[in-house]
């Protein structure tokens, strides 16, 4: 029995080696890009949060303050 294999499938056969190894690496990039676009969008989700609360902060500490001046000026117009 002769199990010499002809040109043609050792060609084949290293084309479907290249093809299943390109194959697996796209498939791993495109985990790592997955992931890595998951991250920034929780990170920028995080930063956002951030940024609305120190907004609402200053809100919260411009009204306080402007309820002071108002008594402040109330009490040194009484003296």
């Amino acid at each position: 029995m002769n199990d010499h294999l002809s040109k043609s499938e050792i060609t084949k056969d290293s084309l479907q080696a290249a093809a299943e190894a390109a194959a697996t690496t796209v498939g791993e990039v495109t985990t790592i890009i997955t992931a890595a676009v998951r991250d920034v969008a929780g990170v920028l989700g995080g930063f956002a949060t951030e940024v609305f609360e120190i907004r609402d902060s200053a809100r919260r500490a411009g009204a306080e303050h402007g309820a002071d001046d108002a008594g402040a000026a109330g009490d040194a117009g009484d003296g």
